[in-house]
């Protein structure tokens, strides 16, 4: 959450011409509301029941780029079908986690360090590459990615 996944993945999706799904607008438009509403709404628990069948329901599918809120790998299905996946943890120091998840009102005022440790183990466990975010930048994020991939940084592939 504030890790810039989804304009990251965006990057990515467009440089291996494949589809996003980002796990905001999939709770805006399954669920009638953001994060933070849902949170407030119906619970943490409830909120993170909906991430995490955003990201089974979309691996079942057609190839594509996942932008994925970081509660699913609490979920060990998720994991599971993870391990299929090629699996990029955006990360970042908590206080620039914390600063991001400030400056807007989608997400849920969760405690950085707490989320990191409950989920660092799993996403150890599920990772092919990890990018801190807060060094950097969106077009490195997908540089990493490609590069790690095997395919050349930048262009369309």
């Amino acid at each position: 959450m504030g890790s810039g996944k989804t304009t990251a993945g965006r990057l990515i999706a467009d440089a291996l011409g494949l589809p996003l799904s980002d796990s905001d607008p999939f709770l805006q438009k399954e669920h009638g509301g953001t994060a933070a509403q849902l949170a407030a709404r119906e619970g943490a628990a409830a909120l993170h029941g909906y991430e995490a069948d955003h990201v089974l329901r979309e691996l079942a599918g057609e190839p594509k780029v996942i932008a994925a809120a970081a509660s699913t790998v609490e979920d060990p299905r998720v994991r599971a079908a993870l391990r299929e996946a090629f699996v990029v943890w955006v990360d970042a120091a908590d206080e620039v986690l914390a600063a991001r998840m400030r400056s807007s009102d989608h997400r849920p005022d969760f405690d950085p360090a707490a989320m990191r440790a409950r989920r660092a183990p799993y996403f150890r466990e599920v990772a092919d590459l990890v990018c801190d975010v807060g060094v950097l930048g969106p077009e490195q994020v997908r540089d990493a990615v490609l590069e790690r991939m095997g395919l050349p940084a930048g262009g369309r592939h």
